[in-house]
């Protein structure tokens, strides 16, 4: 199984950054009329945004930042790994259907509401394929990287879909749209970092021959290797 590059990790780290400062800047170049409590990021990229150009390329990075991870994280699954793949296209195909000037875009929003979805859903996607708990039959199995883990990938989906909740209320009869799709994409971001992080800390801690698994290390046995997929090897690794 590959460690995750030094690259992804950045990649990761970039995202909620990009994320933030493509608004934080376009926001700016706004008449005085906008207020980020209000409006939606869409409107920052839409037709009738002043330098528009600027959330445009802050969402198409953001988007390749999630193909980018999606990529490379083995540990995550096909089925996770999948799911993120489709948050970063949705995230792309964002700026393919701006927001019009009046009225509202049915492209857009499949489009935004795909790429929330996929993104607060690919967490528990590989939590599912592992046991409740520890294999006490087989204690020489590595434990996955705690991002992995079946009740911390569910809690951070449940999470996460509580946030899109809320911006479904606040889009159909609520008052701060744009503070709770600000709250909710900052949050989508910051998970494929806290993946990576999770996953490169295990793989570190297995190559250098940190405890993995119940019971003292034998002289000249491998340690299972932690990222390596509960049902088998990788197909991709």
């Amino acid at each position: 199984m590959r460690a995750v590059p030094n690259w992804a990790v950045a990649t990761a780290a970039a995202a909620p950054v990009v994320l933030v400062a493509g608004w934080t800047v376009a926001q700016v170049r706004q008449p005085t009329g906008y207020d980020p409590v209000r409006d939606t990021i869409s409107e920052l990229a839409g037709q009738d945004a002043t330098d528009a150009w600027i959330m445009v390329v802050a969402l198409v990075l953001l988007g390749c930042c999630y193909l980018s991870v999606a990529a490379v994280l083995h540990a995550a699954g096909l089925p996770s790994r999948f799911l993120l793949a489709v948050g970063g296209v949705a995230t792309i195909a964002l700026v393919a259907f701006p927001r019009p000037p009046v009225g509202g875009s049915l492209s857009h929003g499949i489009a935004a509401t795909v790429a929330v979805l996929a993104l607060a859903l690919w967490p528990a996607g590989s939590a599912l394929r592992l046991p409740r708990g520890r294999d006490w039959a087989h204690p020489g199995v590595a434990q996955p990287p705690w991002a992995f883990r079946r009740s911390v990938g569910l809690s951070a989906t449940l999470v996460l879909l509580a946030l899109f909740g809320w911006c479904a209320f606040e889009v159909t009869s609520g008052s701060r749209t744009g503070l709770a799709e600000r709250v909710t994409a900052v949050a989508v971001s910051l998970w494929p970092l806290l993946a990576v992080l999770s996953a490169r800390r295990a793989h570190l801690a297995w190559a250098t021959g940190g405890t993995t698994s119940v019971g003292p290390a034998l002289p000249g046995v491998v340690p299972p290797d932690p990222l390596r997929p509960a049902e088998g090897p990788d197909q991709l690794a």
